[in-house]
């Protein structure tokens, strides 16, 4: 009995070893800003944020679920596949920009990013909602309503927000591409700072 007791006791330790080391997972959910459109492999922000986690000792992987061109319907759409394959400690969501530049309704885009939200918080995910803004092509008040989507549902989910992908960036025209739309990889680490002051605490809490 003492043999049984002390074999159950050290493989509950061990177990309790392996969950307590086992890496958390980082699912990046988001289109071309975050699937390195135009970029040699290795130099989108996603791709530092690996050599960042690294340099910062937090044991953690990522996952990079990112498209060029998706839409807040596509992510929403592949979403339940992805959160029951990779079982994700942390959610970031870049969604939204391919919407905007479309102009497509707000309210489905809205409806489509609180749905990926509410999914990743029944999944216990913590979330960071990445914030976008787009051109006046549509008008001020599309422009300003497609803003304002992210601190809203930021808010009403209490989930973290990164204000805008592209602070720093956005009024650079020499860290675009030919394209005007997507980033030279010179935008990229500041594109990555601008997510990590946000991202970090939700990895060491």
């Amino acid at each position: 009995m003492r043999i049984c007791m002390t074999a159950t006791l050290v493989s509950l330790t061990l177990f309790a070893s392996s969950a307590h080391s086992a890496p958390k997972t980082i699912l990046v959910l988001g289109d071309s800003l975050s699937a390195e459109y135009g970029l040699a492999r290795g130099a989108g922000w996603v791709s530092l944020l690996e050599s960042r986690l690294s340099t910062e000792s937090i044991d953690a992987i990522v996952i990079n679920a990112s498209i060029s061109g998706e839409t807040t319907s596509g992510g929403k759409s592949r979403f339940a596949n992805l959160l029951e394959k990779n079982h994700p400690a942390v959610v970031v969501i870049e969604l939204g920009g391919n919407d905007g530049l479309r102009g497509l309704p707000i309210k489905a885009s809205e409806d489509n990013l609180r749905s990926i939200i509410n999914a990743a918080k029944k999944a216990q995910a913590k979330v960071l909602l990445v914030g976008m803004q787009i051109p006046p092509n549509y008008g001020r008040n599309y422009t300003d309503q497609f803003s304002a989507l992210y601190p809203k549902l930021a808010k009403e989910t209490s989930s973290a927000l990164v204000p805008f992908l592209l602070t720093g960036v956005a009024d650079r025209p020499e860290l675009f591409q030919s394209d005007r739309i997507h980033l030279k990889a010179q935008a990229h680490p500041i594109m990555l700072n601008n997510v990590w002051a946000h991202l970090k605490p939700l990895l060491i809490k």
